[in-house]
């Protein structure tokens, strides 16, 4: 009887380290609390839920680290891309999914597996013994939390991670909105309208910043602190640092032509991006927020073209856990003190959807590999999976180690490249060919070697 692997959460990360694993022939088991032990952002049991957005960011695999990162992801027989791309929903050049199909189809690929059984318990307690994945995401329960805790001998890092409000699509007034991509990017009609974007004029964007710095805010609780990840900040922590910060920022009003009245360019613009196949629902892109809900419908409202806008959820924030990986994991993402457990996803210090499957990917390969007793070869560091497997384990400072999204800044610099905004296109190509290669070489090194046995 082949020896089993355990993996502890079925989120991103956990769902593609159980797909990778059971794929190479190892039995896994997914021990997945949910729904016997709930959570405040989860609504459902199924695996791979998307609690944040329903986009997996940027598809473009020659411009941009995470688009590449999905190319990896689909030339690896990625779960969560491969199921992505069959659940997509229009949005630009962004791979946005209908979330709850998504998940389904996730749970139902899993299950379906014959090696592949789910277990419905909270682990509370990291063991000693076997071969274990733990990608207990943002969302590590209290228990858990402490069993690693004292097992590290370090606090607990954290962040605070926020969800945006969804609105229902009919009750947008689009006699003042539009249905336009930034830049008309995408190449079908859908694509180019993916985006619903409201306007506003000066005035209504200083009189929008005053209500969101005035309104109540949730409060910490007692001993937490609010060290925020700047990927992913609260819109009114971005409005305390300027009033122009949201300008610049989510509400930014560059490749947009409002229709309604195409001679003037709109102050700022808020854009809504859709959220199911239906069209039904559609997501306030970047409107992360810790308003308290009464006052959020209020702000909200005074978005022009939501001044009668019903939500169907509305904002929140929660408090996101994370080692300090570069001093707490090796270079294949085991424990040092327990190489018996690794650790996959959020919970490593990698943030977003993309990221966290990715390396849920590694550390089911690498934990397959070990159980069988056959060699892995090194991630390559010029692949964006490799990239992000640097960062973790040794390439951040630790005393300063925060949560990092993939970025060609993790890549290792190019020779005879041109620098600056001028050869950022040839370079980013340049990165995303030279790691397509790499990725390529070692997946192929792997087929190889188990072809030889």
């Amino acid at each position: 009887m082949k020896t089993e692997l355990h993996i502890v959460g079925g989120g991103m990360a956990g769902s593609e380290a159980a797909w990778q694993a059971a794929s190479m022939g190892v039995p896994v088991v997914i021990h997945e609390m949910r729904p016997k032990v709930g959570t405040f952002a989860h609504r459902t049991g199924n695996l791979g839920e998307m609690v944040c957005s329903n986009s997996f960011r940027s598809d473009d695999d020659e411009q941009n680290a995470v688009g590449l990162l999905h190319w990896e992801m689909m030339h690896a027989g990625g779960l969560i891309m491969r199921t992505a791309h069959a659940h997509r929903l229009p949005a630009g050049g962004a791979l946005a999914v209908d979330r709850d199909p998504f998940a389904q189809a996730v749970t139902d690929a899993l299950t379906a597996h014959p090696n592949v059984r789910v277990s419905h318990e909270e682990v509370t307690e990291l063991p000693t013994d076997g071969h274990w994945i733990f990608a207990t995401g943002p969302l590590t329960s209290t228990a858990l939390g402490a069993a690693i805790q004292a097992e590290t001998g370090a606090e607990r890092l954290a962040f605070f991670d926020a969800i945006a409000p969804i609105v229902y699509a009919d009750t947008i007034d689009m006699d003042i909105a539009w249905r336009q991509s930034r830049y008309d990017k995408g190449e079908t009609e859908a694509e180019r309208t993916a985006y619903i974007n409201c306007p506003m004029t000066r005035e209504q964007y200083d009189a929008f910043i005053d209500a969101l710095l005035a309104a109540d805010k949730t409060e910490f609780h007692e001993g937490e602190t609010a060290g925020y990840f700047d990927g992913c900040l609260p819109i009114e922590v971005m409005a305390e640092r300027g009033r122009e910060t949201l300008r610049h920022g989510p509400m930014k009003p560059v490749g947009l032509t409002n229709p309604h009245d195409p001679e003037h360019k709109p102050w700022a613009v808020v854009q809504l991006r859709r959220d199911n196949a239906l069209g039904t629902l559609y997501n306030i892109v970047g409107f992360q927020t810790k308003m308290k809900y009464g006052a959020q419908k209020d702000v909200f409202r005074m978005i022009p073209g939501l001044g009668e806008a019903n939500f169907a959820r509305l904002g929140g924030i929660h408090r996101n856990t994370f080692l300090n990986s570069p001093t707490l994991l090796d270079e294949r993402m085991r424990l040092r003190t327990r190489p018996n457990i690794r650790f996959a996803g959020q919970v490593t210090g990698v943030e977003g959807y993309v990221e966290s499957a990715a390396m849920g990917l590694i550390a089911g390969r690498m934990a397959a590999s070990e159980i069988l007793d056959q060699d892995l070869p090194v991630v390559p560091q010029d692949t964006a999976h490799g990239a992000l497997m640097h960062h973790i384990s040794g390439g951040a400072e630790a005393k300063t180690f925060q949560p990092m999204n993939v970025n060609f800044g993790l890549f290792r610099p190019l020779d005879g490249i041109r620098g600056g905004r001028r050869g950022r296109r040839d370079r980013y190509k340049a990165y995303t060919d030279r790691a397509k290669a790499a990725w390529t070489e070692w997946l192929h090194a792997q087929r190889a070697s188990r072809a030889a046995e």
